[in-house]
């Protein structure tokens, strides 16, 4: 992987994206959203994550994330070991998941394809974590961040979108305690 990706300085701010193998939908259920939420909150309670921005996308996470406490690999990747077996864990158990059968053998598939795992893989491999040091670049990924939704086409409005810290960005109070980035 190029050096351009990885997390160099831990007293910087980082663009990150991640998204689940194979672009699935998963996150079309609240309850899923929520299991990611929860763990991020965990990860900021006891592991030093700071989340400056995020969104929840139906397939995809995008955030701008800093420490200073833990390094911010070790962290991403203990949040993105953790969310996959809880989330692979509620589509196996969830009542209605209509697709469970064929969202599960899309994760044991891309399972199967990668050495780094024994028997699923949630997530795709990497974060592409970018630096954030100037402003205008800050300020391009928040914005690009906060709209997402309304240039995916499900909200005219960024602070609409529940799953997003756009609203609080707005004045508003959104589902995760975040650092505002000034």
């Amino acid at each position: 992987m190029s050096r351009k990706y990885k997390f160099r300085d831990n007293e910087k701010l980082y663009f990150i994206s991640f998204a689940v193998v194979h672009w699935v939908d998963v996150f079309i259920r609240n309850e899923y959203k929520y299991e990611l939420i929860e763990s991020w909150k965990y990860c900021i309670e006891n592991k030093g994550l700071e989340i400056y921005s995020w969104c929840i996308m139906t397939s995809h996470v995008h955030m701008i994330i800093g420490s200073h406490q833990n390094k911010l690999a070790d962290i991403v990747r203990d949040m993105k070991s953790h969310t996959s077996t809880k989330l692979h864990k509620l589509i196996q158990e969830h009542p209605q998941e209509s697709r469970r059968e064929w969202m599960l053998w899309m994760m044991e598939r891309a399972g199967k394809q990668n050495s780094n795992n024994s028997d699923f893989q949630f997530w795709q491999q990497h974060n592409q974590p970018i630096e954030l040091n100037t402003n205008d670049l800050m300020q391009q990924k928040l914005d690009y961040i906060h709209n997402n939704p309304v240039a995916s086409g499900f909200m005219d409005n960024a602070e609409e979108w529940l799953f997003s810290s756009a609203r609080d960005y707005a004045g508003g109070k959104g589902l995760l305690e975040i650092y505002f980035i000034e």
